[in-house]
């Protein structure tokens, strides 16, 4: 057969074109800095992703800002990408597909129902929201009043924290019960972007700062319904006193318990090894980034003071009702962190459920609740939420007041 020259470049082009496009699908996911996207209601949360080698095993970086989350659990099988988000029972699941990865991000919920977050990341990009900044933006540097409203109209307070160099942005917002951890964004004009994905938060923040200097936006938590909030410029803002909001409802009553730990054992507060201890009593959950937070702050002060006489125990609220998997979750906590203090399985992360099994207590109303116990089985100090790393200075002040409160009491001798 006859091909003439025309046809046969053609015919070449195509084959070669062929083998490009087969190389590609042949392609193996590469260490490096991606920007990686998950799809909200709102639109698009993005946050750095860096997959890089150590000793001779993937490991993956989920980047926010200043924050850089670890994740080891990574499974890498040619154009396939499986990762297990540490301690929190989320994973992500992707393919690389025309030189993206493509695919989806899995939270559990309560009772285990699951949310799914399109997922995708590209290669050798590191812009967070807009790839070309502008130079001429709003600044929301400092500290701001702030109100979330629910779809129900529930009104939250919180205080809004950033910092701001060019179109950069960075903060957390401070709540009743916690912070929302590391948030990192971008100004553009006058519109404010901030969001966050760290394994567990899926955290997505858009907002306009109107002509009389106020912020108006919204924020969506995953597939949670859109929640407005405002915020006005004050450097006074505050928040009601976290160790005035939960109480014992008798405080000359001893405070006690019962649950079982990750391998079915009953643990009592009145077991010999808490006799005549400082009892150190955390509220909190696998689930739980702000539990995260201050599980990282207690395994090393257990270490630190329990030949002085400390005890730590932690009452875990689970997503399951099931023991089973309850414990599995609990257990990838403890190993996260090296946690050496006994952890029970409470109940469910339901905080009506939690002041149900704890009836001596006036409610609880977030996750972690922090108590202290002295030697004589009396409560005498029951802090509600904790602030993390992400608050800087607040966080600084409030484990300083926490290792003051454990020495106080321990100094108190039996």
């Amino acid at each position: 057969m006859h091909i003439d020259l025309p046809r046969r470049v053609a015919w070449a082009c195509g084959v070669i074109a062929l083998l490009i496009l087969g190389g590609c699908e042949r392609a193996r996911i590469e260490p490096g800095v991606y920007r990686a996207v998950l799809t909200l209601p709102g639109g698009e949360l993005p946050f750095g992703l860096e997959l890089k080698e150590e000793q001779g095993s993937m490991v993956a970086y989920l980047l926010n800002g200043p924050e850089r989350v670890r994740v080891p659990d990574v499974k890498v099988n040619g154009r396939r990408l499986e990762m297990a988000m540490p301690g929190f029972g989320n994973r992500l699941s992707a393919r690389l597909k025309g030189g993206k990865l493509q695919g989806e991000v899995v939270l559990v919920k309560l009772a285990l129902q699951e949310q799914k977050l399109p997922f995708t990341a590209e290669p050798n990009l590191s812009y967070r929201f807009f790839k070309e900044p502008l130079t001429d933006n709003a600044d929301v540097a400092g500290r701001w009043a702030v109100t979330f409203t629910d779809d129900q109209g529930k009104v939250s307070p919180a205080i809004g924290e950033f910092r701001q160099s060019h179109d950069e942005v960075t903060g957390t917002f401070l709540t009743q019960t916690g912070d929302h951890r590391y948030l990192a964004g971008q100004m553009h004009n006058d519109e404010l972007y901030l969001s966050t994905f760290d394994g567990a938060h899926a955290y997505l923040y858009h907002a306009r700062v109107t002509p009389t200097g106020e912020l108006q936006g919204k924020y969506w938590s995953g597939l949670s319904p859109v929640e407005e909030w405002n915020g006005r410029r004050d450097e006074q803002a505050k928040l009601a006193d976290p160790d005035k909001l939960t109480a014992i409802r008798d405080d000359t009553w001893s405070f006690g318990f019962t649950f079982p730990d990750e391998t079915g054992k009953p643990v009592s507060i009145a077991d010999a090894r808490f006799k005549n201890k400082v009892i150190l009593v955390a509220l909190g959950g696998s689930w739980c980034p702000n539990c995260h937070d201050e599980a990282a702050f207690l395994a090393p002060l257990y270490k630190q003071y329990r030949d002085k006489g400390l005890e730590i125990v932690e009452l875990m609220f689970e997503r399951s009702g099931d023991f089973e998997p309850a414990a599995r979750a609990v257990s990838s906590m403890r190993a996260k962190f090296g946690i050496e203090y006994p952890t029970l399985i409470a109940g469910t992360s339901d905080k009506e459920d939690a002041s149900t099994r704890l009836p001596q207590l006036s409610g609880v109303y977030a996750f972690p609740t922090t108590l202290f116990v002295d030697r004589k089985g009396r409560v005498r100090r029951i802090y509600t939420g904790f602030s993390g790393p992400a608050t800087g200075t607040h966080y600084e002040e409030l484990t300083a007041s926490f290792v003051q409160t454990v020495e106080t009491l321990l100094a108190e001798g039996s």
